[in-house]
């Protein structure tokens, strides 16, 4: 069986939630490599070009946009390493079909293009939010902006920060001042690190299994207690 549906259906069988990733990244590259540094954890992507940079030399063949083959159920992927490539431009997190379209998966990975202040979130879905911040005001102001707007949502998601060191660093003490110090704190850069994308994906993965033990020890904890 393919990893894919193997991983569909585990996670079918144990009602877990699609896990989604915006990726803010400049270069177009650079959500290839966080999906393949994925894969290099065992993680299959669905990696969705969101801004038609990725896949555009080599759409899938379809008579339908991205938009329509989500309402038929149906998307048109291209098979990658890491899983599968969507060509989809245009297309938003909250679409309609899309967190069904994605659930074989374990990740879905949409590249977002370069820092944008408005973010669509993916409903009832568990996000993580990779931003590359690089070494110019315009960047480090954009990257701000779209952290603050974080710090509003109900359900904060995970927050990842990667790109120039001290343009990195100076957004994290700006938040510090700033924002929430709960929210700021849990931001999270990978910056000083050898090979970002791998750290970032070990954290990420890890994040994950963390989550899934302690969701089990509260389940337990449930349990014993129904049996007193």
């Amino acid at each position: 069986m393919p990893a894919d549906q193997a991983a569909g259906l585990r996670r079918r069988s144990a009602q877990q939630p699609v896990r989604c990733l915006h990726c803010f990244f400049d270069a177009a590259g650079s959500s290839i490599q966080l999906a393949q540094a994925l894969h290099q954890r065992e993680q299959v992507s669905l990696l969705v070009d969101m801004r038609g940079r990725l896949f555009a030399d080599s759409p899938t063949r379809s008579l339908f946009d991205c938009k329509q083959q989500l309402e038929r159920g149906v998307l048109y992927t291209l098979p990658q390493v890491y899983g599968d490539g969507w060509y989809a431009p245009g297309v938003r997190a909250d679409e309609p079909n899309l967190r069904g379209s994605a659930q074989g998966y374990d990740w879905v990975v949409l590249d977002a293009g370069s820092i944008q202040t408005g973010l669509v979130l993916m409903p009832g879905a568990r996000q993580t939010v990779v931003i590359e911040v690089q070494p110019s005001h315009e960047s480090m102001l954009r990257a701000y902006t779209l952290l603050k707007s974080l710090s509003e949502v109900d359900d904060n998601p995970g927050i990842a920060l990667l790109g120039d060191p001290a343009s990195c660093d100076h957004v994290l003490v700006a938040c510090s001042h700033f924002l929430d110090p709960c929210f700021a704190q849990a931001i999270y850069s990978v910056v000083h690190e050898e090979d970002a994308f791998a750290a970032l994906a070990i954290r990420i993965v890890d994040a994950v299994g963390e989550e899934k033990k302690m969701a089990a020890q509260t389940i337990t904890g449930i349990n014993l207690n129904h049996g007193r």
